[in-house]
């Protein structure tokens, strides 16, 4: 009898496959919303700087003035002791948050909510920003890194400037160890088996019968609610036929 596949095995949930959020300082977003932010401009504090095991970006640990404290991506050029405001009637500088319809076009953006006070959503990775291309009748168009263009609320809130830690990419790893470490700290699978490098028991491609070389698996139709695995070679639309 075969062995279970990873997909199956990651199904299962077991802690191989969770992320180790145990390990990470915060959750960066954006403070709670309320009514002195949406009538006005909250200030605080850059009281530390730090790297966290599970962002690539650094976070910055912010004092507000209600004696609230909470972490933010922290934007390129942020430093100790910064005063940052967050609020409608905030000003478009490096660090501080308002909505998007107070953000001039062709800003740096980044951490952008998916609606109004869900603290933020896109574009939170180290080195990334994006870009208000237009305005109107309570929209935002913004040109996400991806070059891809997506349409927000007006009141959905952001931070202005680009992410710090750009050249993270640009560093090489050099060796299979360092790979095996970065991966290790998120807790990844690595390293991955290719499935055809597989023996026949532990995958349907096994022993190279997956590619058409060697008389790969037939493309007929897995049934709908096949399990993970039983999928493997097989096509599965979303649905057959003609549309009714």
């Amino acid at each position: 009898m075969g062995k279970r596949i990873i997909q199956q095995a990651r199904g299962h949930g077991s802690l191989t496959y969770r992320s180790p959020s145990h390990r990470f300082v915060a959750k960066p977003m954006h403070r709670s919303l309320d009514e002195k932010e949406i009538k006005g401009v909250v200030s605080g504090v850059v009281k530390d700087i730090i790297k966290c095991p599970g962002h690539y970006a650094p976070l910055a640990k912010i004092l507000y003035e209600d004696n609230k404290t909470s972490y933010i991506i922290a934007p390129e050029g942020l430093k100790l002791n910064q005063e940052i405001l967050s609020g409608s009637l905030a000003t478009p500088n490096p660090g501080n948050t308002l909505p998007l319809k107070n953000i001039p076009e062709g800003v740096s953006i980044h951490n952008i909510e998916n609606q109004p006070g869900d603290r933020g959503k896109f574009v939170r990775t180290s080195g990334v920003s994006a870009r208000i291309i237009s305005k109107g009748k309570g929209k935002v168009i913004v040109k996400l890194p991806s070059q891809k263009r997506k349409e927000f609320s007006q009141e959905c809130r952001a931070t202005v400037g680009n992410i710090a830690g750009s050249g993270r990419v640009e560093k090489p790893l050099f060796k299979a160890g360092n790979s095996y470490y970065k991966m290790k700290v998120r807790n990844k699978l690595y390293p991955r088996t290719a499935a055809g490098a597989m023996n026949a028991t532990d995958h349907p491609f096994g022993s190279g019968r997956g590619g058409p070389t060697y008389g790969g698996r037939s493309s007929s139709i897995a049934p709908k609610n096949a399990p993970p695995g039983r999928k493997v070679g097989m096509l599965r639309p979303r649905r057959t036929g003609r549309k009714k």
